[in-house]
C-alpha cells in the first residue's frame, strides 16, 4: 500500500501506512534534537538488534540529520534475534556485526562514544543461570571498563523493584531496590557494574529503569489485545501495570544522555497512569466488538513504576492510551503480524 487512499477503512485508523510503522516510531521531537546537538563524536548502540534498538538507532540518526551534524550512529548486535543488519541499513543506520562478549570484538568498536547499552537476556534464564550472569552482569562490566571515558546510557528496568499496591503511585528512584527471582537480581547486578565502573573512572552514566514500553507489534498492550481477539482468558491477578509508547520512551532514554554522571544517576521512563488490566482488557472488547473473559482476582501489588521525575524532566509522554491501544487493535484487525514475544507481565515468582 502506497497511499493512504489505498487502505481499508480499519487500517485508515493508524496514524501511517502499514509499511511506515518502523519511520513512525523513530520520529525525533525538538528535544531529542537538543540533546543529540550536545553529543560529540560516535554514537554506539550496543545490543541494537532486540524490540528498541531499530528505533533507539534510527532516531539517533534521523535527529543527526535534522540538525545537520555528521555524527556517525553505530548499530552493533549479533543480529540473531529480533532484527536483521540489513534492516537497519537500508533505513541508513550504519549497522556493525560483533559479538560483545568477544574481547577483541569489543575492543574494536570506536573510542570516546556516547554509549546506549542495550543487551540483556530475560526469557529462558530461568533454565539457563550460566547464559544470565554471563550477558545481564558479566557484559554490562565489560562494556563499562571499555567504555570508561564516554557517556553510557545503560538499559535496566523497573523489575528491580519491588511490589508496591496500585494506589502508592509507583516505586520512585528513591526506593530501595529489592529485586525478586534471578532475573530481577541479575540486573541490578548489571546497575551496580555500571556503578561500579563510574564511580572508579567518572564515567558519565545513567540507568534507565524503563517499564513496558509498547508498539504495534509487542508489548503488554498487544499481549492483552490478542488474547481478547482471540476468545482468550485475561488474568487478571496481576492486575495493575505502565505503558509507554515506544517512540516515547525512546525519546525520553535519548534525552536521558543529559543526566549521565559520575555517580550512575537512576531514572524510571514509563507513562504516567497505573492502568488496570481489567479495563484495559474491556475497552479492547469494546474496540474489536467482542465479549471479554476475565479469570482471576487482582493483588494489591505489582511492579510499578512512578515516572514523575523524568516527566517533569523531559515532558510528560505525549501519545495518548486510548491512541495506543486504538492502533494496536487496527494494526491486529488488518492482519498485522506481531513479535510473537509475550512480555509476561503477569508473572509474579520473578522466573522467566
Amino acid at each position: 500500500m502506497s497511499t493512504n487512499q489505498s487502505l481499508s477503512p480499519i487500517s485508515r485508523q493508524l496514524p501511517c501506512n502499514p509499511e511506515e510503522l518502523d519511520e513512525f516510531l523513530s520520529r525525533p521531537s525538538n528535544a531529542v534534537a537538543q540533546v543529540v546537538a550536545g553529543m560529540s563524536g560516535p554514537v554506539l548502540v550496543l545490543g541494537a538488534g532486540g524490540k528498541i534498538g531499530l528505533h533507539l538507532s534510527l532516531m539517533l540518526r534521523r535527529a543527526f540529520d535534522m540538525i545537520g551534524k555528521p555524527n556517525s550512529v553505530i548499530a552493533v548486535s549479533r543480529f540473531q534475534t529480533l532484527r536483521s543488519r540489513e534492516s537497519f541499513e537500508t533505513l541508513g543506520v550504519t549497522a556493525h556485526t560483533c559479538d560483545l562478549t568477544n574481547p577483541a570484538d569489543l575492543a574494536s568498536l570506536p573510542d570516546k562514544a556516547t554509549v546506549f547499552f542495550l543487551a540483556g537476556v530475560k526469557f529462558g534464564t530461568a533454565e539457563s543461570p550460566e547464559k544470565l550472569r554471563m550477558i545481564n552482569v558479566e557484559l554490562p562490566r565489560l562494556v563499562a571498563n571499555r567504555f570508561a571515558r564516554s557517556r553510557i546510557v545503560a538499559f535496566s528496568t523497573g523489575c528491580v523493584y519491588p511490589f508496591v499496591s496500585a494506589g502508592s503511585g509507583g516505586a520512585t528512584e528513591a526506593t530501595p531496590v529489592a529485586p525478586l527471582g534471578d532475573y530481577a537480581t541479575s540486573c541490578v547486578d548489571r546497575e551496580r557494574a555500571f556503578t561500579e565502573a563510574s564511580r572508579i573512572n567518572g564515567t558519565a552514566t545513567a540507568l534507565v529503569r524503563l517499564n513496558y514500553s509498547v508498539e504495534f507489534r509487542y508489548g503488554l498492550l498487544v499481549d492483552i489485545a490478542e488474547k481478547v481477539l482471540r476468545g482468550e482468558r485475561i488474568d487478571v491477578t496481576t492486575g495493575y501495570v505502565n505503558a509507554i509508547w515506544q517512540s516515547d520512551a525512546v525519546a525520553h532514554c535519548i534525552q536521558a544522555a543529559d543526566l549521565a554522571a559520575a555517580s550512575s544517576t537512576p531514572i524510571n521512563i514509563t507513562g504516567a497512569e497505573i492502568l488496570s488490566v481489567r479495563m484495559l482488557a474491556l475497552r479492547f472488547g469494546e474496540l474489536f466488538s467482542r465479549q471479554v473473559r476475565i479469570t482471576g482476582t487482582e493483588e494489591k501489588t505489582a511492579w510499578l513504576s512512578d515516572a514523575s521525575r523524568s516527566h517533569a524532566l523531559f515532558g510528560p509522554p505525549p501519545t495518548s492510551l486510548e491512541n495506543m491501544m486504538q492502533w494496536i487493535a487496527a494494526w491486529l484487525l488488518i492482519g498485522g503480524h506481531t513479535w510473537g514475544k509475550p512480555t509476561g507481565f503477569e508473572r509474579r515468582d520473578g522466573r522467566f
